[in-house]
C-alpha cells in the first residue's frame, strides 16, 4: 500500500485528497472503470496528509443501514449493503461484514410515527423492514428493558464491518489496479490554473491535476477556503467506547431515536457503543479529535444502562473521539464546486459516510470515468447553496 516515500507523478488525471473510506473507495472504482468505453485509462493520485484510518473512517462504529428515511437513501444504501456482501471477495480481506440487522426503538409519539412512516415506504421501496411491538424487540435482545418502548423496527439485512479492513482493502487493490497512494504528506497549498490545479504539498513536491477531489471529510473546510469555496458543512465532534469482551449475545446493531444511543457486539466480542453529547463541542480543533471525555463516559454510562441494565457492570476497554461532517440539511454534498467545477466536493454525510462508501465510491466513478448521472448526485450537489439555487428535490 501507499507510503511516505511513494513516488507521485508530475500530472494527473485526478488527485484525491484523502486517504479515508470515501477517496480510497473512489479511487479503486475508478481504476476498475479506467480504460472504459473506449476512454482513455485515467491516471489517479490519493494523497493523505497521516497513516491510513487516522481520521474518522478509522474512529466510527462500522454499522450499515438501510433504514432511512426517504426513498433515495433507501436506495443508495439497500445497493450499498449488496456491494458489502461481495467485497471481502473482491478485496481479499476479511471484512467481518456481518448482517445482525438493525434494531431501532422508539420511546416517543414522534418516534412511533417515524417508524411507521419509514416502514410503508421501505415496502414500496422492497426494503425488508418491519415493525415490531416492545416484547417483540425483547425476545430479538431479551436483555432489553423495554418498559419505556413504543414501537421498534427491524431489518435482517443491516449490519456491521469492521473499519479498518474496509479502508486497507480498498487502498490496497487500488494501488495494485495502478493508483498512485501518498501517505504522511499534507496538501498546503490549492493553486488554481487554467486548466485544473497545481497542489503544493509539504514536501515542496507539485503535483498538477486536471480534476481535484476534497474527501478531507471534517477538514475540508480548510481546502475549500483557499479557493474561495464557502460551503456550509462543519465538524461535529462524536465519541465512541469499546467494551471488554463478552461472551456473545447481542446479534443486531440497536438505535434508541431518542437519545441517539447506538450500540453493537463485535465479533471479537466487545461492546460498541456512542453518542453525540447535546452540547458538544466544535470538532474543527485537531486536538477534539484525539481525547475522548469523563463527561461522554458518564452520559452514555446512565443512557445505557437504563436501556440495557446487564451493561452496568461492564468494563471499558477504550474510548475515542471522531468527527461528524455535518450538513445543515442532512444531505451530503457531492459534486462540482460552486466557481471551481473541476474541484469534486464529496462531503457532509453527518456520520454515514462510511457506511455510504462502497456506493457513493461507484457512482462518483462512474460520473467522472464516464459522465454517468444519478439522481442523488444531483441531489447532493454544492450549488444548492448558493444564492438563488432552486431547493433539491427530494425523493
Amino acid at each position: 500500500m501507499g507510503r511516505a516515500d511513494t513516488p507521485l507523478p508530475a500530472e494527473v488525471d485526478v488527485a484525491v485528497i484523502g486517504g479515508g473510506i470515501m477517496g480510497l473507495g473512489l479511487a479503486y472504482h475508478l481504476a476498475l472503470l479506467s480504460g472504459g468505453k473506449g476512454k482513455p485509462p485515467l491516471s489517479v493520485a490519493v494523497i493523505e496528509r497521516s497513516y491510513l484510518v487516522s481520521g474518522a473512517s478509522g474512529r466510527n462504529g462500522g454499522g450499515v443501514r438501510m433504514q432511512w428515511g426517504d426513498a433515495g437513501n433507501v436506495r443508495l444504501m439497500m445497493d450499498s449493503i449488496e456491494l458489502c456482501k461481495d467485497l471481502a471477495q473482491q478485496l481479499g480481506i476479511n471484512l467481518w461484514f456481518r448482517q445482525g440487522g438493525y434494531l431501532f426503538l422508539a420511546r416517543t409519539e414522534a418516534g412511533e410515527r417515524r417508524l411507521e412512516r419509514n416502514v410503508q415506504l421501505h415496502g414500496e421501496v422492497g426494503a425488508p423492514t418491519r415493525l415490531l411491538t416492545a416484547a417483540e424487540a425483547q425476545a430479538i435482545v431479551p436483555q432489553l428493558d423495554v418498559a419505556e418502548v413504543r414501537l421498534a423496527t427491524f431489518n435482517p439485512e443491516d449490519g456491521v464491518v469492521f473499519p479498518w479492513a474496509f479502508v486497507w482493502g480498498y487502498a490496497a487493490k487500488a494501488v495494485e489496479r495502478g493508483v498512485v497512494l501518498r501517505t504522511h504528506t499534507s496538501v498546503v497549498r490549492v493553486e488554481p490554473l487554467a486548466q485544473g490545479f497545481a497542489l503544493h504539498l509539504h514536501t515542496g513536491e507539485v503535483v498538477r491535476a486536471r480534476r481535484v477531489v476534497n474527501a478531507t471529510g471534517a477538514w475540508s473546510g480548510a481546502l475549500n477556503r483557499q479557493l474561495g469555496i464557502d460551503l456550509p458543512n462543519r465538524p461535529h465532534r462524536h465519541e465512541i467506547l469499546s467494551s471488554e469482551p463478552l461472551k456473545p449475545f447481542l446479534d443486531p446493531l440497536v438505535v434508541d431515536l431518542s437519545s441517539g444511543l447506538y450500540f453493537s457486539q463485535s465479533t471479537r466480542g466487545e461492546l460498541v457503543t456512542g453518542i453525540s453529547l447535546p452540547d458538544a463541542p466544535d470538532g474543527s480543533d485537531e486536538s477534539l479529535t484525539l481525547h475522548s471525555s469523563l463527561r461522554f463516559l458518564t452520559h452514555l454510562s446512565a443512557t445505557l444502562t437504563r436501556l440495557m441494565p446487564i451493561t452496568a457492570a461492564m468494563k471499558v476497554l477504550r474510548q475515542w473521539v471522531g468527527p461528524y461532517d455535518v450538513s445543515p440539511d442532512g444531505d451530503a454534498i457531492v459534486g462540482p464546486s460552486p466557481g471551481h467545477p473541476d474541484f469534486i466536493q464529496v462531503c457532509g454525510f453527518t456520520g454515514h459516510g462510511f457506511m455510504m462508501a462502497p456506493a457513493v465510491g461507484r457512482l462518483l466513478a462512474r460520473w467522472l470515468a464516464l459522465g454517468e448521472t444519478h439522481p442523488m448526485l444531483e441531489r447532493w450537489s454544492p450549488g444548492r447553496f448558493t444564492a438563488g439555487a432552486s431547493p433539491a428535490a427530494r425523493t
